[in-house]
């Protein structure tokens, strides 16, 4: 699991490191950097897999921009000219990274200035200015070609490869309903929500073949439902009219006559797609190790996105004890379904500080805020303003 993330000279972010758990939620003004954090590990996550330039960040879900979007540029702080950021895990195992790319005609790919990979006992591969292959292939990262001589148990080679795969989920309802085409597609599911139908089938399978429990904590977030399974389009169900996929989700609705009680993702609530998407993410054997949801509340009633943010860790916990989930939110009602006494579910105020740098603060659960918590939900606490990650508004 990677434990501490390492980030300067990154948007807003000038210097920043974020110790991370298995469930980690950022929450603070709009404008504060939580999607600039999440953003900073898709350009490690694309370094990672050697190279950094825009395909390799919409892949990941990164919104692209120019170096000078990218750098930080302060007017309290010279402009640094590299990005730097760096990944540790659970045995001290690290990848860090330094990427240059001028203001004016910049390259199509950023050039590695330095790169380190480590096992947490001694150096797998290094490169700096002064390295011997640094004038080789600049815009190509070379720690991930050594994973490939390494045992799949060497933790720096997981470390490569959780990284690699990670990306930034921004769930959107024409893709989850079926309607649009998903511009970054994945497996289980695309970035924005595409092949819902397809990704919940095969979870729905190997759920009821191997944990049918997990199912029902999914289905019992949305109580109309009866039953949902994945099929082909059908005009019995859905207008020809409505773009559709090769397969939809069919919802059978527990209150409504039967034969006329099955509607698909079209018609379907928002919220039940957004259950089923944060699920999937979470309990798929192929969903990465580690990933982010950007603004995970959103189109959710409050009960439900407090009840779906409770179970989150136990969801990643038993699909896999190594995944991990970062994601945004705005509704207060999420704090609610946090367990802060779990070590391993953290809250992370966002905020600007005095001149305007992104600074994170972990909100740990001292006595004092337990006490309060007694008499005051979270949520309540947060708009009372005693979390802080409030815009001064």
């Amino acid at each position: 699991m990677i434990r501490t993330i390492h980030i300067n000279d990154f948007k807003s972010i000038v210097e920043q490191p974020i110790e991370l758990g298995r469930v980690n939620c950022l929450i603070g003004a709009n404008g504060s950097g939580k999607s600039n954090i999440l953003e900073a590990i898709g350009v490690l996550s694309a370094a990672a897999n050697g190279r950094v330039d825009d395909e390799s960040l919409m892949r990941r879900g990164v919104r692209v921009g120019t170096p000078s979007l990218f750098k930080s540029s302060f007017e309290t702080a010279k402009t640094s000219p590299q990005i730097t950021l760096s990944a540790t895990g659970d045995t001290h195992e690290e990848y860090s990274v330094s990427l240059l790319n001028p203001l004016e005609n910049p390259n199509p790919a950023w050039n590695f200035k330095t790169e380190l990979l480590s096992n947490g006992v001694e150096k797998i591969f290094s490169r700096g200015m002064r390295s011997p292959d640094m004038n080789l292939q600049k815009d190509r990262g070379l720690a991930a070609l050594k994973i490939i001589d390494l045992a799949a148990t060497n933790p720096a080679a997981q470390l490569i490869q959780q990284l690699q795969n990670y990306a930034i989920y921004s769930p959107n309802t024409p893709a989850m309903r079926g309607i649009v085409t998903d511009p970054q597609s994945r497996d289980p599911i695309g970035l924005a929500g595409g092949r819902l139908a397809e990704g919940f089938a095969d979870l729905r399978k190997n759920l009821l073949d191997k944990n049918e429990d997990l199912l029902d904590s999914v289905f019992e977030l949305i109580d109309w439902v009866a039953e949902i399974e994945t099929s082909h389009p059908s005009s019995a169900i859905l207008s020809s009219s409505v773009p559709s996929t090769k397969y939809v989700l069919k919802f059978t609705d527990r209150f409504m006559r039967k034969n006329r009680n099955t509607l698909t993702a079209y018609d379907a609530s928002e919220g039940a797609l957004y259950v089923l998407f944060c699920a999937l993410l979470c309990l798929a054997p192929n969903a990465p190790k580690i990933f982010a949801i950007d603004n995970l509340d959103q189109a959710l009633n409050p009960k439900l996105v407090a009840r779906l943010t409770s179970k989150l860790a136990t969801w990643l916990t038993v699909a896999d004890p190594q995944r991990q989930l970062l994601f945004t939110a705005h509704n207060p009602a999420v704090l609610d379904g946090l367990d802060l006494t779990d070590d391993e579910v953290r809250l992370f105020a966002v905020e600007r500080n005095n001149k305007g740098y992104t600074e994170v603060r972990r909100i740990k659960p001292s006595n004092e805020l337990l006490a309060l918590n007694e008499n005051y939900p979270l949520s309540r606490l947060w708009l009372m303003g005693r979390l802080g990650a409030i815009p001064n508004v």
